[in-house]
């Protein structure tokens, strides 16, 4: 089998056209439609359906695409590695991060990251979905409380946690009464269990206000419009000054962070280098230590 043509192929298939990927890689779109299509007539298979205005993987081909797409990237990572010693980190890295962490930490990362190795061309795409890391073409992955997945490995490298908060100018809810609140979705309407020293409580809700932003959610919170749920690296500094007050932990498990790759991917020098640049900003991996770096 010609590899060549099958890079090509991988290459197309990847982006989801001719045309993206004669862009993406700088190739003819000629040239990477008759490398494929040489492909075809080697194997003997119809690797994609072609319309006049979309190209789609057939059955087959997208077997070999999922067969084949990580092989291939292996091979390009350890080419890199020996071309460049082993060492010194460099070319394109592709990050996929939730939208909360890349509005407050990742610009901030993402510099000082690039001061440290100018040689990385870092790229950080903000998803709140569960991006497909092979078809998407990302290096790296930060998820929140990500579902299990064989085909990824990775660590947690912050937590966090849940609590009510509200303006002092909120007064608390008496029992039963129905708080004003702040929320991510307006038919959201389910009560709230807080832990607080006395045990759990719960607070019945009025949503007065639906969000798609928790940093919307904090600042319409601050104004006083309604108590909101809210990580606690997101408002310690207001509790520490007194713009809010809190009522409470959220009865709930942790937040996680975690940054996923590939398992039968091996590990580039670009990736290893970010695993080691969020290790420096989180030692400890804290709310804390979140909280004082989104200050910082």
């Amino acid at each position: 089998m010609d590899l060549l043509a099958l890079a090509d192929f991988t290459l197309v298939a990847r982006h989801g056209g001719f045309g993206r990927a004669a862009r993406a890689a700088n190739r003819p779109k000629a040239t990477l439609s008759r490398r494929v299509s040489e492909l075809e007539a080697a194997l003997d298979l119809r690797l994609f359906e072609r319309g006049a205005r979309m190209l789609k993987l057939t059955e087959e081909g997208r077997a070999l695409f999922e067969r084949t797409g990580l092989l291939l990237m292996e091979l390009e990572e350890s080419a890199a590695a020996i071309a460049s010693g082993g060492q010194a980190p460099k070319g394109r890295l592709r990050i996929s991060a939730p939208l909360l962490f890349a509005q407050t930490a990742m610009g901030r990362l993402a510099a000082d990251f690039a001061l440290r190795h100018p040689a990385v061309r870092l790229e950080v795409t903000t998803e709140d979905r569960a991006v497909d890391m092979i078809e998407e073409g990302f290096d790296l992955v930060i998820r929140v409380n990500p579902e299990p997945d064989e085909s990824l490995v990775g660590r947690i490298f912050l937590r966090d946690r849940l609590v009510v908060v509200a303006s002092p100018t909120l007064a608390r809810p008496e029992e039963s009464e129905r708080a004003p609140a702040v929320v991510r979705a307006t038919g959201d309407r389910q009560p709230w269990q807080v832990r607080t020293a006395g045990g759990v409580t719960i607070i019945p809700v009025d949503p007065v206000l639906g969000l798609s932003s928790l940093i919307m959610v904090r600042d319409a919170v601050r104004a006083g419009v309604g108590a909101g749920r809210l990580p606690i690296s997101l408002v310690s500094h207001d509790l520490a000054n007194g713009n809010l007050v809190c009522w409470g932990d959220v009865d709930a498990p942790d937040i996680t962070l975690w940054t996923l790759y590939p398992t039968r991917r091996l590990l580039s020098a670009r990736v290893a280098a970010f695993l080691d640049h969020l290790k420096l900003a989180f030692p400890f991996g804290t709310p804390d230590e979140l909280a004082a770096y989104v200050g910082g």
